[in-house]
C-alpha cells in the first residue's frame, strides 16, 4: 500500500509539473528553466518536485511520451480489426499515435533532449516501448525471437516517421501518412522476400540451423506497458 500510495503522489506531482510545463517548452526547451517555472505556475515546491522527479524536465519528457502510448493502448486495445490487412492496421495505429501529440514542439524540444548522449539510451527505450504497444493493440501474439525482431523493425520505422513528421508541413500531414505507407510496404517487401528465402529447398538447411539456434530465446514473461510517472 506505501508504494502504492507514493506511485499515486509520484504521479499527481508529475501531472501537476507536466501541465504547467507545456507552455514554456516551445520558448525554454525540455530544461530546468521550464521545470522551475512549471513548479511555479503548478504551486510547487521545485524541491518537493524533484523527489519525483530527479531528473527534473527530463523526467516530465518521459512521463509526456508515455501518457501519449498509454492513451494509445486505451483506445485501441479492444479494437476489433476484423479482415484488415497486417500492414494498414500497423499504419493506423502509428498515425493514432501521432495524432496524439498535442504540440508538434513538444516532441521536436523532446527529440533534442534525447539525442544528447546521456538521455539516447532512454530515447531509444521510449521508441521500443511505444513500438511495443503497437504491435500488441494489433494483435502481435509472437513469443520467440520474432517478438523481438519485430519490435526493432518497428522502432526503426517509428523513429524515421516521427523524424518525418516533425518537418512536414503539408495539409494533414498528408506526406508523412504517405511516407509512413512506404516505409512499412519496404518492411513487408523484406518479410515477403525471407518467406520466399525460405521456401527454397536449397536454404531449407540453413534455416533449420537457424531456427534451431534461435529456438531457445523467448519474449519477456512480464512486459507490461510502463505506466505515466514510471522513470525505470
Amino acid at each position: 500500500m506505501i508504494i502504492k500510495d507514493s506511485h499515486v503522489r509520484a504521479n499527481t506531482h508529475t501531472g501537476k509539473a507536466y501541465v504547467g510545463c507545456k507552455l514554456h517548452i516551445p520558448f525554454d526547451g525540455w530544461g530546468d528553466v521550464t521545470f522551475n517555472a512549471s513548479c511555479a505556475d503548478a504551486d510547487l515546491d521545485p524541491q518537493i518536485a524533484r523527489l519525483y522527479c530527479p531528473r527534473g524536465c527530463l523526467d516530465l519528457a518521459i512521463y509526456y511520451h508515455r501518457m501519449c502510448d498509454q492513451k494509445l493502448l486505451e483506445e485501441y486495445k479492444s479494437r476489433e480489426w476484423g479482415e484488415a490487412r497486417l500492414r494498414n492496421k500497423v499504419g493506423t495505429v502509428i498515425k493514432a499515435r501521432l495524432e496524439l501529440v498535442e504540440e508538434k514542439e513538444l516532441v521536436r524540444r523532446a527529440t533534442t533532449l534525447f539525442a544528447l548522449p546521456q538521455n539516447n539510451l532512454t530515447g531509444l527505450k521510449l521508441i521500443w516501448e511505444t513500438s511495443d504497444i503497437i504491435w500488441k493493440v494489433v494483435g502481435d501474439t509472437s513469443n520467440d525471437i520474432n517478438w523481438y525482431t519485430k519490435r526493432a523493425t518497428l522502432s526503426a520505422v517509428y523513429g524515421a516517421v516521427v523524424l518525418f513528421w516533425l518537418g512536414d508541413n503539408s495539409s494533414e500531414s498528408e506526406k508523412t501518412w504517405e511516407f509512413v505507407d512506404r516505409r512499412l510496404a519496404d518492411v513487408m517487401g523484406f518479410e515477403k522476400f525471407k518467406s520466399t528465402l525460405r521456401a527454397n529447398p536449397a536454404f531449407k538447411p540453413f534455416d533449420d540451423l537457424i531456427r534451431k539456434s534461435l529456438s531457445g530465446i523467448k519474449s519477456p514473461i512480464d512486459h507490461d506497458s510502463p505506466k505515466p510517472g514510471d522513470f525505470r
